[in-house]
This record gives structure tokens, sequence and C-alpha cells, in this order.
């Protein structure tokens, strides 16, 4: 099912979902298990995958010579899909990146997805390559998530890359999901300008929104408000990250480019240990879903990355 007919089904009821992260190659599915088995008591309808890009590592060859090699550290995205569907009968949305990827290995994985019978999928640019300071368009790929959308909606029309006619009907439509920023993305210029490019993206035929995470519910409902004064009438669904140890006082402003509020910054640096960290990312991110909750939100989305007791605690005081 797609996730707008999962929200529409819910009759302005707020739903929990949940992404995850593939472990890395040679560790088994089992611990991902481990970490979804706790949520599913509260009845997710659909799980998003991560994907991770290329990077860059370096071999000993001995003699002091190094050589460098292309991997991924984390691939298995549309493997585990399937797995999630099968094992928990719940929706799944893999996500599909412009970064690392050609046009024509998108068109494959979206003909898999068909196959597989996943209905949703999570259009993104991707980062940089690690090592990189900005983001470089693949070779024979994409160079924004706006032309990614319009390949996957082309294709659920039955326009393949290389078919001059149509072979297919809208049955095999997808439901696409794009990233909107809060906080702006950190290579826009203005929140203006981040909400045009959102809009078009939008206008390309994405479905709905999952925001990046935020602390502070005053820059979502802001930013709920603007888009929809720039005409952006799809669901914009909260991403929601709990604070657990006081390095992410660092690692977060840094890698995600956003704010936290200072009184949370206060009690995180004042907190004995991450224990007691963890307990505040807790106490505060159930405040700021209870509000979210208060302000009509479709869905609730957390950002496990392979933890779970934390949200398992936070979706326990609200569904």
């Amino acid at each position: 099912m797609k996730i707008t007919e999962h929200i529409k089904n819910a009759n302005g009821k707020t739903l929990f979902s949940l992404e995850v992260v593939p472990p890395q190659k040679g560790i088994g599915i089992e611990d991902l298990y481990t970490n979804i088995d706790p949520l599913m008591e509260f009845k997710p309808p659909f799980i998003d995958v991560t994907t991770s890009r290329e990077e860059y590592i370096y071999l000993d060859k001995g003699n002091g010579l190094m050589e460098r090699r292309i991997t991924r550290m984390r691939p298995g995205t549309l493997g585990i899909c399937a797995a999630i569907q099968h094992k928990y009968n719940v929706d799944t949305v893999p996500h599909l990146l412009c970064g690392g990827f050609t046009k024509e290995e998108t068109e494959y994985l979206l003909v898999d997805c068909m196959y597989l019978g996943i209905d949703n999928v999570m259009a993104l640019r991707g980062d940089a390559m690690k090592g990189h300071q900005y983001f470089e368009p693949t070779q024979g790929g994409h160079a924004s998530a706006m032309d990614l959308v319009n390949q996957i909606n082309d294709l659920g029309r039955g326009k393949y890359l290389h078919n001059e006619e149509q072979v297919c009907d809208e049955l095999n439509k997808f439901c696409i999901g794009v990233a909107g920023y809060p906080e702006k993305h950190m290579e826009a210029p203005s929140m203006n300008y981040d909400l045009k490019w959102l809009k078009q993206k939008v206008d390309a035929g994405a479905d709905y929104i999952v925001t990046q995470m935020f602390f502070d519910n005053k820059k979502y409902i802001e930013f709920v408000k603007k888009a929809r004064e720039m005409g952006i009438t799809v669901p914009i669904i909260p991403g929601i990250k709990p604070i657990a140890t006081k390095k992410h006082l660092k690692i977060l402003p840094q890698v995600f480019k956003i704010d936290l509020p200072e009184e949370l910054i206060n009690e995180v640096e004042n907190a004995k240990n991450n224990e007691a960290v963890k307990q505040i990312g807790i106490e505060w991110a159930i405040t700021q879903c209870r509000e979210l909750l208060d302000f009509g939100v479709p869905v609730l989305h957390f950002y496990s990355m392979g933890k779970s007791d934390n949200i398992k605690k936070i979706a326990g005081e609200l569904f």
C-alpha cells in the first residue's frame, strides 16, 4: 500500500514509522530484526531502509604501496526491504540516491521494486562522496532529486530509458517521498530558495515529504506554514531523532547542519553520564512529539540508527 493511502486510511490519526540502516557487509540481518521487533507493537505501517553510496577504501599492497578501491559499506537495501516485508507484513520504503547510481542502475532497482511488490520509494540526491567537499553527479546519473523523481514517475507510467513506447500502465506508479529541511538544506542560500526547490520536487511528482531531524517544533511548524503558502499540499512528515550521547551535541550540528535549543544543550552538558543524556533525550522527544500530535502531524517518523530501546520508551508514551 502507498504511504499516502496509509495516511488517508488513518482518518486523522497520527501513525508511527521508523527508518533503519542496513548492517555493514559481513554482519547478518538478525541484529536489525532485534531492533525492529520491540517496535512492532506500535504497528508501523511502513519502515524506511536507507541506502549508502560508494566510498573509497585503500588496500595495503605491501612495500608502502596502497591501492584505491571503490566499495559500498552497507549494501543490501532492496534485499532488506523484501526481508522486512516478508517477516513483518509491513510496507517498506527503499531510499534511492542520485549519488553513486546511473540512470540505468536506478531503472533496474525500480523494476526489482515492482517485482517485490514495493509501492513506495524515497528519492534523494544524497551527500557528497566521503572526502569530497561538494556533491558531484555520477557519470550517467542524476544531478538532483527532482530529476530522480521525474525518472521514477516516467517508469511508473511505462516510459523506460531506452523504450520509445509506453509498455505498462498507471498501476505501476510509485508513491514517492522526498526530503524537506525545516532549517533549510545546508547548501541552500536561503529558506525561500530551498522551499522553491522543494516545490519543484513536488511539482515533478513527489507525493509526500519527510523532514530532516529537528529539535525545535517552532521550526517545523513555520516550515509547514511556509510550504503551504508556497503551494505545497502533500503530507509533511516530521523526522524525530532522540539525543542519546553527549557527542550528539557536536556530531548532529556538524553532520546535519541543525541547531539545538539552548535548554536542551544545557541539560545535556550538565548530565552526569550518557545514561542520563539518553533519558534527557527520551523526555525531550516525548514532549516534542506530544506537541506535534496536537499540531496534527500525519506520521511521527523516527530515525532509529540501529537502536530501538529509547524509541520504544518514547512511542510507549504516545501510541
